[in-house]
């Protein structure tokens, strides 16, 4: 589970400081301390850091608590909140309607495990009735058309590629206007990894854009990837305009948060989660329980 550590200081800073004699606001301020190094040690941007410590103190403003009020609730509850807010952009993912093709473009920094999970998305999609399909317009990494290949046909996935062309887009345009022809309802166009200093290869991805005018471009982003997570992907967003977050790589010991500064930086929703390597390890993405998760505070969403 991603940020597992992160979650575990988390929750015993609050446990500490509710088990403790004197629940004063002395105390208080060493638990939002503690919550807020947690944080930064996980690679949280900084900035995001300081507003939820902000929050947290106003939210449990200690000089105006009446003391009949449940103390050790109310922390509980405020960092809980604090915590989903971070990871929640209250923005609707794009939903795949039935009976149409749904064009659906990867993006992401190489390594971050697109192929693989153009596949899953696929595969997820498949399994829910939608006919589903894989397109590589990868033409620049040696062996992408293979792995994507064999991916596809170990899901039974229908897939297209090139191992001649060297132009993406066209190998793209291709690719889509095929599935459409054969009514295929989900479209999921790999492209290859890039880095925000690569310009040609970020001119590239606007033209594979173009060509295919996708309904959805989605990017993967390493959970690993700390504090870069939040450049890349601002500069991903300015270029490609993505409307969903895949993280994958969340069953590492990584620290993780920079996921977390990117959702914040972007305001685009997480969809999925990669939990494995297998083809089913693909969790759908839900703020509140995945915060209950990494709190193990099973009980808070029925608090809210």
């Amino acid at each position: 589970m991603v940020l597992q550590d992160l979650g575990r200081r988390i929750n015993a800073a609050v446990s500490d400081l509710t088990r403790s004699q004197n629940l004063d606001e002395k105390a208080f301020d060493g638990m939002v301390k503690e919550i807020c190094n947690a944080l930064l040690e996980a690679d949280v941007n900084v900035k995001l850091v300081s507003t939820l410590r902000k929050s947290i103190k106003a939210t449990v403003n200690f000089k105006d608590l009446p003391p009949a009020v449940n103390k050790k609730r109310l922390i509980q509850k405020a960092v809980f909140d604090e915590l989903v807010k971070l990871v929640d952009p209250h923005a609707e993912p794009f939903k795949p309607k039935k009976g149409k093709p749904n064009v659906i473009m990867f993006v992401g920094l190489q390594g971050s495990g697109k192929t693989t999970t153009c596949t899953k998305l696929a595969r997820h999609y498949q399994t829910r009735g939608f006919k589903s399909c894989l397109v590589c317009a990868d033409t620049f990494r040696a062996g992408a058309f293979d792995q994507l290949k064999q991916n596809a046909t170990k899901a039974k996935i229908p897939y297209f590629g090139s191992l001649t062309s060297t132009d993406p887009a066209l190998v793209a345009a291709e690719g889509v206007a095929k599935f459409k022809k054969e009514h295929f309802e989900i479209i999921v166009v790999d492209t290859s990894g890039r880095h925000r200093q690569e310009k040609d290869l970020f001119d590239e991805m606007t033209q594979i854009q173009r060509a295919i005018a996708p309904d959805q471009t989605i990017m993967v982003l390493d959970a690993t990837i700390g504090q870069q997570a939040e450049a890349q992907s601002k500069a991903f967003k300015e270029t490609a305009d993505f409307g969903s977050i895949i993280i994958t790589k969340t069953d590492g010991h990584a620290s993780g948060g920079g996921a977390i500064s990117a959702v914040a930086a972007t305001h685009t929703p997480i969809v999925f989660v990669g939990t494995g390597e297998h083809m089913l390890d693909l969790e759908r993405f839900q703020p509140q329980p995945f915060v209950s998760k990494m709190l193990g505070m099973g009980d808070m969403q029925g608090a809210r």
